[in-house]
């Protein structure tokens, strides 16, 4: 009953206000300078405040909303994964300079070997009609002086869990960029003390942007599968943006014969 109340009290004063600053706006023309300059202190005062709400509103109900899971699948999927850079808000959502190793968030790190940095990232908010991802990831590269760039992605521990030789492991893109450059997926399997690495190019041509890993032509003994990560590897990204709007990582077993 009282959550009622202050409701309804809530749209009164709502329709008192803004009766009010429609009726000063009728009258701004007219009105002295005096009342007019505190008329002006107060209207300052109250759109900061309003501007704050309009700020939060249209980020978080921008389409597709925050938190949304949704992941395109192959038949037969077993498990499907997108990182938390795509997916939540991250503490800090922008660096520049970005030192040779600087952890963008919780599984999400970039390398590179620059003698002086001129590189600056930020997750981004994807609010177009084709994005499935919440956030994107923007990289603004200058001059580069570096031998290699890299985003290294820490597969959870699910990853690892009942993988078998059978499996395909597939990476989705969702890319843009200024100019044409090359980007290879590594995929890092640790199996006991040994790491087997398997290296593809995204094809940034085709329609569908992803690249595949056919642990059956591998070395790795699926017994002792510990985890899992992928580095995506940008070659000769100077001067150029590039922007991550979604990766996914999935598996499924490949088709018996």
């Amino acid at each position: 009953m009282t959550r009622r109340f202050d409701r309804v009290m809530d749209r009164l004063v709502f329709r008192r206000a803004l009766a009010r600053w429609a009726r000063v706006a009728n009258e701004a023309a007219q009105m002295g300078l005096d009342s007019l300059r505190s008329q002006r202190s107060r209207a300052r005062q109250l759109r900061r405040e309003l501007d704050r709400v309009i700020h939060q509103a249209e980020y978080r109900l921008a389409l597709p909303v925050i938190g949304a899971t949704a992941i395109r699948k192959q038949a037969g999927t077993d498990w499907a994964w997108r990182p938390d850079l795509w997916k939540g808000q991250i503490a800090a959502p922008g660096l520049s300079s970005v030192p040779g190793r600087a952890q963008i968030c919780d599984g999400a790190t970039i390398f590179h070997d620059c003698r002086r940095s001129e590189l600056t990232v930020r997750q981004i908010r994807n609010t177009r009609e084709a994005d499935v991802a919440p956030f994107g990831f923007r990289m603004d590269v200058f001059r580069f002086d570096g031998s290699f760039l890299s985003l290294v992605l820490d597969l959870p521990p699910e990853a690892a869990q009942g993988l078998k030789l059978r499996h395909l492991i597939r990476l989705d893109v969702i890319v843009e960029m200024e100019k044409p450059l090359e980007i290879f997926v590594r995929l890092n399997v640790k199996h006991g003390p040994n790491v087997e690495q398997i290296v593809r190019e995204l094809p940034l041509t085709d329609e569908e942007v992803m690249v595949e890993f056919d642990l059956a032509y591998t070395k790795v003994n699926e017994k002792r599968i510990e985890k899992l990560w992928v580095d995506l590897i940008f070659e000769g990204p100077e001067m150029n943006q590039i922007i991550l709007r979604d990766v996914t990582v999935s598996r499924r077993p490949r088709a018996e014969l």
